[in-house]
């Protein structure tokens, strides 16, 4: 970028002939349907807490759409992350594999189940967890007894892997089950960027034991704040909703509380914004292919790599992603487009350069910090010329 000036007022160009003049932010929520309807309805009726009919219908919706069999709503994907590692069984002094490619949330939740997270490799066409770096790690490190995988150098139990799809890139899900199945590692996904992501026919979140969502204001759909648990066992899914409203026993008038639980269930005004996002999301999810494709064709013959998904999977575009040729490419294109108020933003600081994660054991990380000096997001959202088609 520092010779091709020229790169990055084109690309400037090209974000502003789709979202106008003035601040551009990086992803920004859409709500040209029937969300003030809702949100009326909702305050009209007084349920505007977590009792309300509008968070069992988002949950319907979810599942429907996702074709799972159950879906929980919290009040945020950390919150769902957090229930769905303690579903899966990880617990105090547990350890859990992850990717150090990540946003914090993902390690966040781990450590308030209690586990130490080990970060292996990722794939840098999908940005997310290497099956074969997963692989090698297990069979240097790892030892199955009595059906459980445990690390040999730690002494410590290996009770889940936490594998995520980046900016909802599907990554290769199918293989990293298959080598847990192998290890005794049930799989709990971080698919909190990747509603509307697939793999053939198969939505990602189905692939593990358990899979969670996020719907944050800069998510695909956004209840604001929220997220959710999805999972096709039924004794799963009743423990997620016992244990995110207080883990309270039913009872007429008495409050009978057996275990600790916690107040992460979400809030009917939350739901009611959700149920008329999902009302547009298929809408939202072509003309976010769209504007990929405006992406992808500006960076042909460029040199500069436009992230896209396998072949035979589908993502969902949340976040547009490139790869510069090196960080000091990657830091003027990211000097060049926001002093001109478009946002632009590097992919995360790896977990394992964070303070709180520094001393957990990795693989070395190489395709991860290759990425990490050379990705930028680039602004994804729907573009202000298309609201008439979600409102139709």
């Amino acid at each position: 970028m520092n010779q091709q000036p020229a790169l990055g007022g084109a690309l400037v160009d090209l974000v502003r002939s789709m979202h106008g003049d003035g601040f551009v932010p990086l992803h920004r929520p859409v709500f040209e349907g029937n969300e003030r309807q809702y949100l009326v309805e909702c305050i009209d009726s007084n349920f505007v807490s977590s009792v309300g009919a509008r968070v069992t219908e988002f949950e319907q919706q979810v599942a429907a759409f996702t074709g799972s069999k159950f879906a929980i709503a919290t009040v945020n994907g950390t919150a769902a992350l957090h229930v769905a590692l303690q579903l899966a069984g990880v617990g105090q002094g547990d350890e859990v594999i992850s990717q150090a490619l990540t946003f914090i949330a993902t390690c966040n939740a781990l450590h308030y189940a209690g586990a130490t997270p080990v970060f292996v490799d990722v794939d840098r066409d999908t940005l997310g967890m290497s099956p074969e770096s997963l692989r090698r790690w297990l069979e240097c490190n790892a030892e199955r007894r009595d059906g459980q995988a445990w690390n040999r150098g730690t002494g410590r139990r290996i009770a889940a892997c936490v594998p995520m799809h980046t900016f909802g890139i599907p990554l290769r899900i199918a293989e990293i089950v298959a080598v847990c199945d192998e290890f005794g590692i049930p799989v709990v996904e971080d698919a909190a960027e990747s509603l509307g992501s697939w793999v053939g026919e198969r939505h990602t979140g189905t692939f593990g034991r358990l899979a969670t969502l996020s719907f944050n204001g800069n998510k695909v759909i956004t209840t604001g704040g929220g997220g959710m648990i999805v999972t096709d066992d039924a004794d799963l899914a009743r423990r997620a909703k016992h244990l995110t409203t207080t883990a309270k026993v039913p009872h007429p008038y008495e409050f009978v509380h057996d275990e600790i639980g916690y107040n992460y269930r979400l809030p009917n005004l939350n739901a009611a914004l959700g149920c008329a996002q999902m009302e547009a999301l298929p809408a939202m999810l072509a003309i976010k292919r769209e504007v990929a494709a405006r992406y992808r064709d500006f960076f042909a013959g460029t040199g500069i790599r436009f992230i896209e998904p396998l072949p035979g999977t589908t993502a969902n575009y949340w976040l547009n992603a490139i790869v510069l040729e090196s960080e000091d490419d990657r830091d003027a294109l990211l000097q060049y487009t926001n002093d001109r108020e478009v946002m632009t933003r590097p992919i995360w600081r790896l977990m394992s350069r964070l303070p709180m994660f520094r001393d957990c054991q990795h693989d070395g990380l190489e395709h991860s910090l290759w990425l990490e000096a050379r990705v930028v997001n680039l602004p994804s959202s729907v573009p202000a010329s298309e609201f008439a088609r979600l409102r139709a």
